[in-house]
């Protein structure tokens, strides 16, 4: 049974993250429960790299202070340092402490005790992860959209939909978030005449996958963009949409509908068609990015 909400539909509850290191796990696992509450609105604080007792005690001072306005704030914090830690669990105000929840059963479970240092998840050691990653954000940006045919064969995945069915940001996240270096190529009339693929794209069919989404979404997605022209149009959409699906059922693609899925669904997705192509091909795909130097 869920419980009603005590919030104020229109008051905002401010949120804090805190950090001894970057802030970026305290968001991310902050952000990750927040929406679950799609109808609360929150205003949000980072702070980030409070290293000393000193400086836990001014954030507590701060957060106090927060504790007299007119909605109490809500604080995540992944503070590693104990007494950093220690000091910023004196606040008044309600406070989630991942560290403190999970560190003492991970140890318990590993039988050894963690540093409870401040660290960075991508730190100095991990160059060439980094690398690897800004190097797949630049073949994502070099390859939107179709823009150029220049070194396409290095491509782990390509992307096909018509106009503004997700291709750039689910490049972009893969790039990011999984160092995959992805290619994004749009359908257009041209393309759509017929279901062979197209050219710059007919030798990686291994590689390809399609999006399509409903032609309600799409036409209202393409209304932002250009208002009451053809292009927006329902009857223009639901050609290409149908056309695009022809495609990609003659050539056996992968697909993936968008019009209900957020950019990390459409990515696991594709991650784990990948995995299942390896794993019935027997071996890790020698595109396997994890294995490619810092191109």
């Amino acid at each position: 049974m869920v419980a009603a909400s005590c919030v104020d539909p229109d008051a905002v509850v401010p949120v804090f993250f805190l950090s001894d290191s970057t802030g970026i796990s305290a968001e991310t696992m902050g952000n990750a429960l927040l929406i679950q509450f799609p109808d609360v609105h929150f205003e949000r604080t980072l702070i980030p790299f409070i290293s000393t007792v000193e400086m836990a005690r001014e954030v507590v001072a701060q957060l106090d202070e927060a504790m007299a306005g007119p909605v109490p704030p809500l604080v995540f914090t992944t503070a590693a340092v104990d007494e950093v830690r220690e000091e910023l669990l004196k606040t008044r105000a309600p406070i989630i402490d991942f560290f403190g929840l999970h560190m003492s059963l991970v140890e318990e479970q590993l039988g050894a005790r963690g540093l409870r240092e401040a660290r960075r998840l991508h730190g100095v050691g991990d160059v060439r992860r980094y690398n690897d990653r800004m190097a797949a954000i630049e073949f994502a940006i070099e390859h939107d959209d179709g823009l150029s045919p220049r070194g396409l064969d290095r491509a782990d995945v390509v992307l096909l939909a018509p106009s503004r069915c997700g291709k750039t940001p689910t490049a972009m996240y893969l790039a990011l978030q999984h160092g995959l270096f992805v290619a994004n190529y749009p359908l257009v009339d041209e393309d759509l005449e017929t279901t062979d693929l197209p050219g710059p794209v007919r030798d990686l069919r291994d590689r390809c996958f399609g999006l399509t989404t409903t032609v309600a979404r799409l036409s209202r997605v393409r209304q932002e963009r250009r208002p009451d022209s053809r292009y927006a149009s329902e009857d223009q959409c639901r050609f290409e949409l149908r056309r695009a699906t022809a495609m990609y059922e003659t050539h056996a693609l992968p697909t993936v509908d968008t019009s209900a899925a957020s950019v990390e669904e459409i990515a696991a997705v594709v991650i784990q068609t990948l995995a299942r192509q390896r794993r019935s091909a027997g071996r890790t795909s020698a595109r396997d990015p994890r294995r490619r130097g810092t191109a």
